[in-house]
């Protein structure tokens, strides 16, 4: 048992190269290395130093690399690229060695989807990943090895998803996944009936990896896994027997786990934390509960007592427990994203791995004596059988009798049988354990390759075939899980649909909207045919919904249900439609889904948030597919959309937010509608995978869960109809806004109307007079300034909202939103809300606020968990979804709005403005006409000049500066007519001439009366003045 030492769990970061996404987008590069250092910038405070971690090895992979012709990545001469050999000498080769020398093993690579685990572990074409070079590495290494050691190579495959294990060397695994016990001598915990095979060579561990991805693909699409969500584990158990110095035989044995974790995104980052369900869903379980164990561990590693282990929260880390906590070598790669976009996930992911790094195990090398083994199996087993045979521990234990009260007779009876359920699962395991001694490796060797034969001579065929018969081959969102599923079509006719359709189809699928007869395929002189198998049945070729008989050309995309996706290839006539790309990719599909349902998918000329949102529609939308099939399935009466909300819409014209993509769940038998930030919409649509999940695995209890309990369910909220915007340039000029404003929604809908008011007020809320008017907003600079804002009434075009409406909104610098109450029972509701603003001195920013800015009411209805119509309810799901289609048929096309109906409403304001400045200046000039006519109409010895010229002054002061301007022509004017009574009194004279040009804005009345030329006149005894 020598060897025995304690050691840290070895941690590496990898730093993958931008992906095509990332470089559309112009993405920054955050991460830098520097030997065993990484820093991390963060792309909002770029003056800030960066975060600096410092590992066991930190891998460039970055840039840096020239590719070969075969497709190899190699580093360029001096540069710091790290190839995958490099990382494999590193990390794969201590892997081996410590397997050689007895120990168990474990290497597991973290990261965020995307971000290059599967690179890293797998590979990809020649640039094989650790794993498979690892495996390659054993065998030549057993080649070179002693011959008088006689070596036992058995691998396994499964995958833990939602919580549950399945078996990926087999096609068949039972509903609700294989169990986990824990073995009660070791402590460990084992998966039963987990397929273990032995294996002779590389090549054939590679068979059993391509079988396992192959049965890995077909059971996500037929369960709707999403498989960045699932953990892959490939275990190695290698076993060297030979004879120690007293001639007895010995087993040095090492367990080498394979680890390839899910996508570590966490919730928070997607906004799920306002989830009434956030802590429901077992998809993040594993995840959650690993991040604690390795906290836990860390803390122990350090020096804390009384830490308690939480290894038995998660199927994960009841498997992982010796890996990370016990008897094993542990290595931890965790894959980097380097773009700023991924800088949370980022961060995130290298503080998980500099926990990992303080983890200290103790690992011993696992050799004991054959014959020893075997018998202390048989002890275990005898003992096992009398506790069957005997009286259980249960009864008579301290408080185990029904007299004393502790425990009811049906508690001690519950527990008895699930000790006697332990106990059989043990004797089971023992018994098969010591079945697998008695069956010698070569004769396990000999039965698994005969089973491989038959699968070998299968996938030759399969290679054969694709190059020169018609089929249609899978795609994933997982490239790995790509070009994995073969679907050969003959002549003839060929039926798609359910296995249990009657007849039986000649191509089954299973899972999602996959109708019994679903579709059928005709091929006749080197052409296919495809045309729907029943009414209702969902196929779309090329993104375009399926209705009649359709030729299917090479390269053509066809989705079958909601995730059976597939490329049809034609090499009896392999010309594409022009414009189609030599590769199709998921991405590619996807996009033509989302351009079809209305969406822009060009990325030319995008800002960088247009890209992100076009990324996350692309991602939302086979979801959103997949949970409208779901509802339709357990009639839950909910349809889902993606929708893209501007910020306009959501905060106001010259909002900076940009647009925002988010799903909207309608109630089907009430039209309720509730908006989820993409974070809660997959929060739930984990929760809902796991509902069906349920459902397929025959748990009545699904249909009858609490509404509380249940995804799709959300209490009534006040919906958002609609928003207007009041634009404040007229607040500017001291004039009042007084109008009908238009009610739009996130698409642009004229949902009704709103009678607003916004008057310049004293601070008591009187409305100011003309006189307040001023021509130049400078003015307004320094002074106090009020004004109030008047909600009159509103109406609303929909008789749903007859329940209650209540405007929301706010203005500038305010913290808390204004609410007027709630009205109800009508569509015309009368609101009457006033409020006064006020600014003790105007600055700067608020005088651009006013000139710039605006108010957006937000128009909400109240909205009651009630069924309007009783008839609705004897409709199925898929019944009041297409009805709902029908009712709204350019739906699809109406996804989003731009700030169209904000621009529209921000001109008709400034027109409104320019109108009442014109209004007011007409206002003043007739005040000033009058006051001209008044001192005409006196007597002579009346006209007093003094009076006359306080009162135009003051009338033309109150309007701003041109007409200051014009009462200086008029001072002028005056003092003129001064002079002329003095000369008239003198000769007699009674005709005098005043003239002065102004070019004026506008025009009055009078300038129509008077011509263009601007002049105020006074002769020929006339005295009439004009000013224009």
């Amino acid at each position: 048992m020598g060897d025995d030492r304690e050691a840290g769990v070895k941690v590496a970061v990898r730093c993958r190269p931008f992906n095509q996404r990332e470089k559309d987008r112009g993405a920054k590069l955050i991460i830098d290395m520097n030997g065993a250092m990484t820093t991390i910038q963060n792309p909002e405070t770029p003056n800030e130093e960066p975060k600096k971690f410092t590992f066991d090895f930190s891998y460039w992979s970055h840039d840096g690399y020239n590719e070969k012709d075969d497709g190899y990545l190699e580093a360029q001469p001096g540069s710091k690229y790290s190839s995958q050999r490099r990382v494999f000498e590193d990390l794969g080769q201590g892997v081996l060695d410590n397997a050689f020398k007895g120990f168990n093993c474990s290497l597991f690579a973290y990261g965020q989807t995307g971000s290059g685990k599967s690179y890293s572990m797998v590979g990809y074409g020649n640039n094989k990943g650790i794993v498979p070079i690892t495996c390659d590495e054993l065998f030549k290494a057993i080649e070179a090895g002693d011959k008088a050691t006689k070596y036992e190579v058995t691998f396994s495959m499964l995958e833990i998803y939602n919580e549950q294990v399945r078996d990926l060397l087999s096609k068949d695994n039972p509903k609700g996944g294989l169990q986990v016990r824990q073995n009660p001598k070791l402590g460990l915990f084992y998966v039963v009936g987990l397929k273990k095979v032995a294996v002779g060579s590389y090549a054939e561990i590679d068979k059993r990896t391509q079988e396992g991805t192959a049965n890995r693909t077909v059971a996500s699409t037929n369960m709707n896994a999403t498989s960045s969500r699932a953990h892959t584990v490939v275990t190695i158990t290698f076993d060297q027997i030979s004879k120690n110095e007293a001639g007895e035989e010995t087993k040095k044995s090492s367990v080498i786990n394979l680890v390839d974790l899910a996508g570590s995104e966490r919730a928070d980052s997607t906004g799920a934390t306002g989830d009434r369900l956030k802590e429901g869903a077992n998809i993040n379980k594993s995840l959650s509960a690993l991040g604690n164990v390795i906290s836990a561990l860390a803390d122990l590693s350090g020096g804390k007592k009384k830490v308690m282990v939480p290894y038995r929260d998660s199927v994960l880390t009841k498997l992982l427990q010796n890996a990370l906590g016990g008897n094993s070598k542990t290595v931890m790669i965790a894959a980097l994203s380097p773009a700023d976009i991924n800088y949370d996930e980022t961060l995130s992911t290298l503080r998980y791995a500099d926990r990992a790094k303080k983890i200290k195990n103790k690992a011993v090398v696992n050799e004991n004596p054959l014959d020893k083994l075997i018998r202390e199996l048989r002890e275990e087993n005898e003992k096992l059988k009398k506790q069957m045979g005997g009286a259980m521990p249960v009864a008579g234990g301290a408080g185990m009798d029904p007299a004393d009260g502790t425990y009811s007779k049906e508690e001690i009876e519950r527990m008895r049988k699930e000790m006697e359920e332990e106990i059989r699962a043990q004797l089971l395991a023992n018994q098969e354990q010591m079945k697998d001694m008695d069956e010698s490796f070569e004769e396990k060797l000999k039965r698994n390759r005969e089973e491989q034969e038959a699968m070998g001579a299968a996938q030759a065929n399969t290679q054969d075939r694709k190059n020169k018969d018609p089929h249609l081959v899978n795609l994933n969102e997982d490239p790995m899980l790509s070009g994995v599923i073969f679907h050969f079509i003959e002549p003839g006719e060929m039926t798609i649909g359910r296995k249990d359709a009657s007849p039986p189809p000649m191509i089954p699928l299973t899972g999602l909207s996959i109708s019994k007869q679903h579709a059928v395929i005709t091929f006749e002189n080197n052409e296919a045919t495809v045309k729907p198998g029943e009414q209702g049945a969902k196929t779309k070729i090329n993104g375009v919904p399926l209705t009649g008989p359709t030729t299917l050309q090479h390269l053509d995309r066809v989705l079958f249900g909601s995730n059976h996706m597939y490329v049809f290839h034609n090499p009896l006539n392999p010309k594409a439609p022009e414009n189609t790309p030599s590769k199709i990719d998921w991405d590619f599909a996807q996009k033509e889904i989302a351009k079809h349902k209305g969406f822009d998918t060009a990325s030319a000329g995008m800002t960088k948030e247009q890209i992100i949102a076009q990324e996350q529609i692309l991602e939302l939308l086979p979801m959103v597919s997949e949970v409208n099939a779901i509802s339709e399935e357990l009639n839950k009466h909910r349809t889902f959309e993606v929708i893209l909300i501007s910020g306009a819409a959501m905060e106001g014209y010259g909002s900076k937010k940009g647009a925002k993509v988010v799903v909207k769940m309608k109630n089907l038998l009430n039209g309720n509608t509730w908006l989820w930030e993409r974070g809660k919409f997959m929060n739930r649509r984990y929760m809902i995978q796991e509902l069906y999940q349920r459902h397929l695995d025959g748990d009545e209890d699904v249909m009858k869960i609490p509404k509380e309990e249940d995804p799709f369910w959300e209490p009534p909220e006040d919906v958002l109809i609609g928003t207007a915007n009041v634009f404040l340039q007229s607040l500017s000029y001291a004039l009042d806004f007084d109008d009908k404003l238009a009610v739009t929604d996130y698409k642009g809908v004229e949902e009704g109307n709103l009678y607003v008011n916004i008057t310049p007020c004293s601070d008591k809320g009187k409305p100011l007079d003309e006189d307040f008017f001023v021509e130049d907003p400078q003015e307004l600079l320094g002074k106090p300034f009020h004004y109030k804002v008047t909600i009159k009434s509103a109406e609303v075009n929909k008789a749903k909202y007859s329940k209650g409406l209540h405007i929301k909104y706010k203005v500038y610098q305010d913290e808390d939103v204004t609410s007027t109450p709630v009205i109800k029972d009508t569509l015309s509701p009368e609101f009457k809300h006033h409020r006064i603003i006020t600014y003790p001195a105007v600055n700067e920013d608020q005088l651009g606020y006013f000139e710039h800015g605006c108010i957006t009411f937000q128009l909400y209805g109240v909205q009651e968990d009630s069924v309007n119509d009783n008839r609705l309810m004897k409709m199925t799901t898929k019944e009041l979804r297409q009805m709902e289609q029908l009712q709204n048929p350019g739906m699809q096309r109406r996804q989003t709005i731009s700030g169209e109906a904000s621009e529209e409403s921000k001109l008709r304001n400034e027109l409104e403005v320019l109108k009442k400045k014109f209004e007011r200046l007409e206002k003043k000039e007739k005040r000033i006409q009058d006051l001209c006519s008044e001192w005409k109409g006196k007597p002579a010895e009346e006209q007093q000049f003094e009076p006359f010229w306080r009162h135009v002054s003051a009338v033309a002061n109150s309007s701003g500066n041109k007409l200051k301007t014009r009462v200086e022509i008029l001072n002028t004017m005056l003092k003129g007519q001064k002079m002329l009574r003095a000369k008239q009194s003198s000769d007699g004279s009674g005709a005098n001439v005043i003239q002065s040009q102004k070019a004026m804005q506008g025009g009055g009345t009078a300038g129509a009366q008077n011509g263009s030329n601007g002049s105020i006149n006074s002769g020929n005894g006339s005295k009439a003045c004009v000013i224009q």
